[in-house]
């Protein structure tokens, strides 16, 4: 009983004033650190793994491709040798003007140094320009995959953004509750004291009472869970996202057609990847169909030779070779022509895979449309229900003073306005996020966005 009477003692006002007060200077100090989406997002551009590992991976495909320009242009080498011959003669007989003569076995040594450059040009190869086109095509997909990449990290940010906003929002709708059901606890544990409350009153409110501080508990539990998850994607610790500006004022849809959404989705980084795989595909067709002709290839190479020993011609000369090589297969044992095979049965697997992800972006987009239609719609709704249940609350609080309604009336009257507006601030963060998912699901979803986002954020 102690402590219900603390809850009322004449320094309670002083108490509350100088709380307010507080919470007013730091909560300006919060505000004046929080952090924007926008700023967020930098952050975690220039720290999340996944990201970063994703431009890694498109830029050394520039790389890729440059390696692949090679193959249109001429190599030259340098090249130095240097071997010694020794060649053994056994002795022989041999008719010579005096007559018959034995000639004695002999060693003969030479040694030789060369040093020459070699070079090589294809006059004519469809293959390798077959290739070169492909190392294009391969730069895109690369290009494809970051996008989707950064497109992925706005949204990763942003969820965890409105988690840790929502989460807040839980927390502080689960606070007032408990106050408020603590003070009617101590409501009707007066009014029992005096006679004027029955012990159902009390035994109710503590109830109620009791589930408000364990949801409380639950509620913090889940603040931290999300604070940590967006402290490790933007790499920071103790952000402090900035809530949205009231009143709030949502954002229209560029369109309310969900067929021009659908329509947009052609330039969606996943298609473009699937198109870019389908026309690397019939490349390499045209590649293994290449196989089969010719090629010419220029070839050429000159040197210095520097002979020395038991050789005719000692000293240095000079070698020039230059040519024209042509090449024809005419059997490979079958290779080419079943290669040929297999590239077509590849070909039409990326066909299908195109039109696979035509269809999985289609629906997606009409999915997430549909989904942000509804939550505006929801939102509406719930607008109108915490109107309804603040005056229900009023109302029911007047009849209690009035004896015609009891404890457990004002306490549910109570629970349902904190929950509706719980509620509606959970689907007003739904809308902002969703939208960001619905752009990504049509492929238009782009860092310059978050800028309609920071607009609807507190300054």
């Amino acid at each position: 009983m102690a402590a219900d009477h603390r809850l009322y003692s004449p320094s309670r006002p002083r108490t509350r004033v100088l709380a307010a007060t507080l919470g007013l200077l730091f909560g300006g100090v919060s505000m004046a650190q929080a952090q924007s989406l926008q700023e967020l997002y930098d952050a975690a551009r220039a720290y999340d793994a996944t990201y970063l590992a994703a431009r890694a991976q498109a830029d050394s495909a520039e790389f890729k491709a440059a390696q692949s320009e090679a193959l249109g242009r001429p190599t030259l080498g340098l090249g130095t040798s240097v071997y010694k011959t020794q060649t053994h003669t056994p002795s022989y007989g041999a008719l010579t003007a005096a007559g018959p003569a034995q000639v004695p076995a002999a060693t003969l040594s030479s040694t030789a140094a060369k040093v020459g450059l070699s070079g090589k040009y294809a006059v004519y190869n469809r293959g390798n320009s077959v290739t070169m086109e492909q190392a294009q095509r391969g730069l895109g997909v690369a290009r494809a995959d970051l996008e989707s990449a950064e497109q992925d990290l706005i949204v990763r940010v942003a969820q965890a953004y409105f988690d840790v906003l929502n989460a807040r929002d839980t927390l502080a709708t689960a606070q007032g509750n408990k106050k408020a059901v603590a003070e009617q606890l101590a409501s009707a544990k007066r009014n029992f004291e005096v006679g004027t409350a029955t012990i159902t009153d009390t035994r109710e409110a503590q109830a109620r009472y009791d589930l408000a501080t364990a949801q409380e508990l639950a509620a913090d539990n889940d603040l931290r869970v999300k604070q940590v998850t967006l402290d490790q994607i933007v790499g920071r610790v103790g952000v402090d996202p900035k809530p949205l500006a009231q009143p709030v004022a949502l954002p229209a849809l560029a369109s309310d057609q969900v067929e021009t959404w659908v329509s947009q989705s052609e330039q969606h980084p996943l298609i473009r990847k699937a198109q870019l795989g389908l026309e690397v595909a019939h490349l390499e067709t045209e590649k293994a169909k290449a196989a089969n002709g010719p090629t010419v290839d220029a070839n050429g190479t000159f040197g210095v030779v520097n002979n020395r020993g038991d050789v005719q011609i000692p000293g240095t000369t000079r070698q020039a070779q230059v040519g024209i090589e042509l090449n024809i297969p005419l059997y490979t044992g079958g290779y080419n022509d079943n290669r040929i095979k297999e590239t077509l049965k590849l070909e039409e697997k990326s066909r299908n895979d195109l039109d696979y992800a035509r269809r999985s972006i289609s629906e997606a987009t009409k999915r997430a449309f549909f989904g942000v239609q509804s939550l505006r719609a929801q939102v509406k709704a719930y607008e109108a229900a915490e109107a309804s249940t603040k005056l229900a609350l009023e109302a029911t609080q007047l009849g209690y003073k009035l004896g015609v309604r009891v404890n457990l009336d004002v306490l549910n009257a109570q629970t349902q306005l904190f929950s509706t507006q719980r509620d509606l601030a959970k689907a007003r963060y739904d809308v902002v996020l969703n939208s960001l998912k619905l752009r990504q699901a049509s492929g238009q979803l782009r860092p310059e966005d978050l800028a309609g986002v920071n607009a609807l954020l507190a300054k």
